[in-house]
């Protein structure tokens, strides 16, 4: 089964590797058709969030599609896609080798990590439904690029299929937890209460809306929203009764943020050093409490240095999530038991799709000579011939027009020697046992 999965994730690489990796919406659809133009690629699909990158391809094992005892070895494609990935987001200019951060799988453990993906057992917060969500929308990109194929299609579906009945019976979903939850879990341990603090929130996606209604549960006092598009920020914005800006004009409203999250898709920076310096001066050394969760970053590293701001990444998330995921962990072990089975049933499920091809072409061919045999026996009987002579004909003919070319080669397998096939021969056409009978 030769499915390979090249990638980086929260755990093997700090996001100044991560955020250099990211697959721009923009850049996705030429990015597939390059990734499903490479040597040895049959269908591929890429996977890009804040936390992960990674590149699902069913390799050409040079079998033309059908299923061999021995799975393609990994080196073979897994050293020219982790260069094609290098190559792509030019990681020689930034100075960066990311074969140490690398994962490679293949096989079932390519399938099991797949499966955990989609239920969120690999997530920087165990159990997270966003996930599920990102990988639909990667395959979707790919099903637009036409790149996946039959194997991709099934072992997607029976991803999205798995997680469902995962988070249906485990409680992997429960107790809600997610990077915005730990963004806003994090704000309160340094403010007692939100009532009497401004939240400016920039990026109107998922995660900011998650936080947005967090900040709102915990009673915040007042909402700014930010985004490029001021219609969507109107619209969140709204929801909370807060009041939205555009993302030119947050370096005008960051003095009366003490609260600010950030989630934006933003190649580059967009809260400064210099604007974040010069509202520290106009709230007359006020603390302001930033979190920055985009991938590549939304806020200048630099900030960090500045007094009286706190500023923490999504790397920096990992502990308050630890102290949420006590009744998870326990869920994730059953989950994790589940998908050991659900794996092999995905297998056996591909071992019998083998064999599709070859009873459909016997069973068409079967039924061109039913077909033409009955013909015949048709005129037979519009000629007036004896309906026993006709059915006697029927059933002789039929059964030495559907046995010829089996016959014929396997006296061929004698004579060369062949016993594996005679062998299997006599398994095929084996008696059923006494008594047994087919109900379908």
């Amino acid at each position: 089964m030769p499915l390979v999965v090249i990638g980086i994730n929260h755990r093997t690489a700090p996001v100044e590797i991560r955020e250099k990796m990211v697959f721009a919406g923009e850049e996705l659809p030429e990015a597939l058709r390059e990734l499903s133009g490479q040597s040895g690629v049959r269908e591929a699909l890429i996977v890009s969030t804040c936390n992960r990158t990674e590149l699902y391809c069913y390799a050409d094992d040079g079998t033309g599609g059908e299923s061999t005892d021995e799975p393609s070895p990994v080196p073979d494609l897994a050293l020219p896609l982790s260069d094609w990935l290098a190559n792509w987001h030019d990681l020689a200019s930034h100075r960066l080798d990311i074969n140490q951060s690398l994962y490679r799988k293949q096989g079932s453990e390519a399938v099991q990590h797949l499966f955990a993906v989609a239920c969120g057992l690999d997530s920087l917060v165990l159990g997270e439904p966003q996930i599920l969500g990102q990988l639909k929308d990667a395959y979707r990109a790919a099903l637009d690029q036409r790149v996946t194929g039959p194997y991709l299609n099934r072992v997607m579906q029976t991803a999205f299929s798995v997680a469902k009945r995962v988070r249906t019976q485990t409680r992997i979903g429960a107790n809600a937890v997610s990077v915005a939850y730990a963004a806003v879990s994090l704000a309160r341990t340094v403010f007692e209460k939100f009532s009497g603090h401004t939240a400016l929130l920039v990026g109107a996606g998922e995660t900011i809306a998650l936080a947005a209604r967090h900040l709102h549960a915990n009673g915040l006092g007042r909402m700014i929203v930010a985004n490029r598009s001021i219609g969507r920020a109107q619209e969140l914005a709204a929801e909370f009764k807060g009041f939205a800006i555009g993302i030119d004009d947050i370096a005008a409203h960051l003095p009366e943020a003490d609260i600010v999250i950030t989630s934006t898709a933003s190649p580059t920076p967009v809260i400064t050093f210099d604007a974040v310096q010069a509202a520290v001066r106009a709230r007359k050394r006020k603390p302001i409490f930033m979190v920055d969760i985009a991938v590549p970053r939304d806020i200048e590293a630099e900030v960090s240095k500045i007094e009286d701001v706190y500023l923490f990444t999504i790397d920096d998330l990992q502990n308050v999530v630890n102290e949420n995921l006590a009744s998870r962990r326990e869920a994730a072990r059953d989950a994790t038991d589940m998908l050991a089975s659900e794996v092999s049933v995905f297998e056996q499920q591909l071992k019998t799709l083998d064999a599709v091809p070859t009873i459909r072409q016997l069973r068409d061919d079967a039924d061109i000579v039913r077909t033409q045999t009955a013909e015949q026996a048709r005129r037979m009987l519009a000629a007036g011939r004896d309906p026993r002579e006709v059915v006697d004909f029927l059933a002789s003919t039929l059964t030495n027009r559907l046995l010829h070319g089996p016959s014929q080669r396997l006296r061929q397998a004698a004579e060369r020697g062949e016993v594996e096939l005679l062998e299997a021969a006599r398994t095929l056409f084996a008696p059923d046992p006494p008594g047994s009978s087919d109900s379908t």
